[in-house]
């Protein structure tokens, strides 16, 4: 009868100690639950920010290449110059600034397989001998 008390004892202090650590582990995994949460969200409105800051400049950019006139390396140079703002930021925040509508694709440059194999059946009529001659050349 001793043993089988010492063992029910034993038993429940075993049960005691695991459920204090479950309860640890549960109030543990909730605050790094929020922890988290609270990193995407704050990303978010930085994100948010971000794009609304992007958004304005590009606006003031194409102000400066369309209605001012000047090219966008000259644009550029009215911003600070490359040390700040490169050529390539600069078209990236313009092209933001555009209705997608207004956006056309440049001659020569493909976005997607469609756009190439279109583009090609256009060429190929153009009166430039067609592609077979490439081919050959190969």
């Amino acid at each position: 009868m001793v043993d089988q008390t010492a063992r029910q004892r034993a038993r429940r202090t075993a049960l005691d100690a695991q459920a204090r650590m479950r309860a640890r582990r549960a109030e543990q995994e909730r605050r790094r639950d929020a922890l988290g949460v609270e990193v995407i969200t704050a990303l978010a409105e930085r994100d948010a920010v971000v794009s609304v800051c992007e958004a304005r400049a590009g606006a003031a950019l194409v102000k400066l290449t369309e209605r001012e006139g000047l090219n966008l390396t000259e644009a550029v140079e009215w911003c600070g110059g490359a040390e700040l703002l490169t050529v390539r930021e600069a078209a990236r925040l313009r092209q933001l600034s555009q209705p997608a509508a207004v956006i056309a694709p440049v001659r020569g440059t493909r976005t997607t397989s469609a756009d190439a194999t279109t583009e090609g059946a256009r060429d190929a009529g153009a009166g430039d001998g067609g592609s077979g001659g490439d081919r050959a050349a190969r």
